[in-house]
C-alpha cells in the first residue's frame, strides 16, 4: 500500500478533499494512506508561528526552515529510508501524466504546501527531491496543486479504478487527447450518436477512436505530437477515417 503525506497549514482542507469520492474509497478499502500534518505543530514557539520577514527586504513572508524540517522529519524514524519529497512550487517542472504514473510506483510521496512569498531555499536546498508545477500561474498556497497531484497519483493505484481501461485510454495517458464519449439518447437537441458506435463493430470502434484521439490532438494540442511517432499504421488510419471529426 502506498502512503502520501501532505505537509500544509491547512490540513482539514486537504483530507475534506481526499476523504472523497474515488480516493476516499480508496483508503478506507486500503488501497492508499494519505496522511496531513500541520506543519505548525513542528514550529516550537510560542504563537506556532512558522514565518518571518525576508533577508534583504521585499514584500510578503517566507515560511522558516526549521518547522518544515521538523514536520517532514517526524515522518520517519531514524535508519529508514528517506521518503521522496516533492515541494509544490511555480519554479518546478510541469506536472503530467507520465509524471503521476512515476509518482505513483514509490512506496511513499510527501508533498510539501508553501505559503506566502514561498519557503526559505535552505530547506529546499537540505530535503526536497523535486519540485513540480501544475501550470504557469501563482495560488495563495500549495495545497490546490498538492490536492491535484495526489489524485492523479492515487488513480494509477492498482485497484483504485475499476479497470485499467479507466485510465489508459484517458486523455495523456498514451501521448493523446482522448478521443470524445457519448451516453443515451443516441439523439440529443438534434444531435446524433456517430453511427460507428451504434454498430457493434468493436474493431471499426476502436479505429475511430484512434482517430479521433490522433485528429483532436492534432488540432487542439499539436504540441503533445512531439511525444508520438506516428507509425505508418496510424498514418493509414488518418487517411481512411479523414472525414472522422
Amino acid at each position: 500500500m502506498m502512503r502520501i503525506d501532505i505537509l500544509t497549514l491547512f490540513p482539514e482542507m486537504c483530507e475534506t478533499v481526499m476523504n472523497e469520492s474515488i480516493i476516499g474509497r480508496a483508503q478506507k478499502s486500503g488501497k492508499v494512506e494519505i496522511v496531513c500534518t500541520n506543519i505548525r505543530d513542528y514550529a516550537n514557539n510560542k504563537h506556532n508561528k512558522v514565518d518571518d520577514t525576508p533577508y534583504g527586504g521585499g514584500m510578503g513572508m517566507v515560511m522558516a526552515a526549521e518547522p518544515i524540517y521538523n514536520a517532514y522529519k517526524s515522518l520517519y524514524n531514524e535508519g529508514e529510508e528517506k521518503p521522496h519529497l516533492v515541494y509544490l512550487s511555480p519554479k518546478g517542472k510541469t506536472f503530467n501524466q507520465q509524471k503521476a504514473v512515476e509518482l505513483s510506483k514509490l512506496p511513499r510521496l510527501v508533498l510539501l504546501c508553501g505559503h506566502y512569498e514561498g519557503i526559505d531555499e535552505r530547506v529546499i536546498e537540505e530535503i526536497v527531491d523535486e519540485e513540480i508545477s501544475i501550470g504557469d500561474f501563482v495560488l495563495t498556497g500549495g495545497e490546490l496543486p498538492a490536492l491535484a497531484v495526489a489524485d492523479a497519483v492515487c488513480r494509477m493505484l492498482p485497484g483504485v479504478l475499476s479497470d485499467e481501461l479507466c485510465f489508459s485510454e484517458e486523455s495523456h495517458f498514451d501521448g493523446l487527447l482522448e478521443y470524445p464519449q457519448y451516453t443515451r439518447p443516441a439523439v440529443w437537441m438534434d444531435r446524433q450518436v456517430p453511427e460507428v458506435l451504434l454498430s457493434g463493430n468493436h474493431a471499426n470502434i476502436e479505429k475511430w477512436r484512434r482517430c479521433k484521439s490522433l485528429k483532436i490532438t492534432m488540432e487542439k494540442r499539436p504540441d503533445m505530437l512531439k511525444q508520438e511517432n506516428l507509425d505508418e499504421k496510424d498514418k493509414k488510419l488518418l487517411k481512411k477515417f479523414e472525414d472522422c471529426l
